[in-house]
């Protein structure tokens, strides 16, 4: 053991002697001698980072270029053997700093610290560069893609950069780390402070994907911040909506849990898109049909049936009645509003556009000062926006169309040209 130390304090003085024999000080002598063996040792380090990190990189890129799996690709694209490759030169730099500074114990205390420092920092590149790496290679899988992965990644890197932090303070104040992590009691409620926002968005964006309240690709509406589109990021801190517009609404993760929001995935994993549409008829418009405006009607194909139907019922049963029908408001009739609410039902259900398995409703609801409003309740077959608005278009172009046949008006505002003289 002594003659290994005397090998090397004798390697360590060799460029000492030298300048001793030249005739240089002993003080000058050391410096020298040190900034000779600083430079060889920065030289060796430099070279053996810039080989290894050659020879890592471009094994790592001749089997990914072999390999079926996309996980060695991230890898390489996020760094992950460059990194690596750090770790044999910093080895060689802590073995021989000793040797280059063994006439100054000032300055090797300082430089072992650095180092331990740049340890640290060097282990939180390595960590940062493989959970991008899963981050990445998560979204790639179909049963991961939509989830919150990013949050759960800048969890982990949040602690890891704070026990990073906690080491590199306990290192250069040279208090173990058990006590100096215990010192922190003190000031927990200062830190939970500062902190604040992060683990509220922490615990949302656990709620958000326990419960499975929104996924990324999701369309939501949230009024209260603007944003109506896809979910294109769940963050720690914030979720990120780009609107139709292409515009990016940035939501505190947190809102999600404290506010009231609209999902659409229901809407878009459903056998259909709702459509809900009124329109208001003038009620001075409304009126019993006679015998010729009946037979008049019974020229629309699909409704002739239900006339002829219909028409021989009311029949049967005001001839029963011996109902005096001198007088159109006597007995049993048809109205005009009636036989257009049938003709809309029918054809909604025979629309092709329309899916037949779910709700088809024509209904009347209560009138107002804008006329009665019949609505259209059925859903489409085409879920995809442009389509289902050019359906929802197509039906009501045919039916405002439609509603003179029947004598009905439908009720709008006047214009400037409806108090021409």
């Amino acid at each position: 053991m002594m003659s290994l130390i005397q090998n090397t304090i004798d390697y360590s003085h060799v460029v000492y002697k030298y300048l001793l024999d030249a005739g240089l000080s002993d003080n000058l002598a050391k410096y020298l001698n040190m900034f000779a063996l600083l430079i060889s040792l920065l030289v060796v380090v430099f070279l053996a980072d810039y080989i290894l990190r050659k020879i890592l990189v471009k094994t790592f890129n001749q089997f990914a270029s072999v390999s079926k799996s996309n996980f060695d690709d991230l890898l390489v694209a996020n760094k992950v053997p460059r990194n690596i490759a750090h770790i044999i030169p910093f080895l060689i730099a802590l073995e021989f700093i000793p040797s280059v500074l063994i006439d100054f114990d000032h300055f090797e205390t300082f430089v072992e610290k650095s180092l331990q420092v740049f340890a640290i920092v060097l282990t939180l590149w390595i960590i940062r560069s493989l959970l991008n790496t899963l981050k990445s290679y998560f979204k790639t899988l179909s049963n991961l893609k939509d989830k919150p992965v990013d949050s759960y990644i800048q969890v982990f890197m949040i602690f890891a950069w704070f026990g990073g932090f906690m080491s590199a303070i306990a290192i250069i104040t040279g208090i173990p780390f058990i006590k100096f992590v215990t010192g922190l009691g003190a000031i927990s409620a200062v830190i939970i402070l500062v902190f604040k926002d992060t683990i509220m968005g922490f615990v949302a964006s656990i709620q958000v994907s326990i419960n499975d309240m929104v996924r990324i690709g999701d369309w939501i509406t949230f009024e209260k911040y603007g944003a109506d589109g896809d979910v294109i990021e769940i963050n720690l801190a914030t979720v990120k909506v780009q609107n139709f517009d292409k515009t990016i609404t940035t939501i505190p993760t947190y809102a999600l849990i404290s506010d009231s929001f609209k999902n659409w995935r229901g809407m878009v994993t459903s056998e259909g898109r709702r459509i809900k549409r009124a329109l208001n008829i003038k009620l001075d418009s409304v009126a019993y049909l006679s015998k010729e405006q009946v037979d008049s009607l019974k020229k629309i194909e699909i409704i002739s049936d239900y006339l002829t139907t219909r028409e021989q019922d009311i029949n049967t049963y005001n001839t029963n009645k011996n109902v005096d029908k001198s007088l159109l408001l006597n007995g049993r009739n048809l109205t005009n509003i009636g036989v257009f609410r049938k003709y809309v039902q029918t054809y909604i259900e025979n629309h092709s556009a329309i899916n037949k398995d779910m709700t088809i409703m024509v209904r009347q609801l209560a009138p107002t000062t804008q006329g009665m409003p019949i609505e259209i309740y059925a859903f489409s077959n085409d879920k995809r926006w442009a389509n289902y608005e050019y359906i929802m278009s197509d039906i009501f172009d045919h039916i405002i169309a439609a509603t003179p046949y029947f004598n009905l008006e439908i009720f709008e505002l006047p214009s400037n040209s409806g108090f021409k003289a």
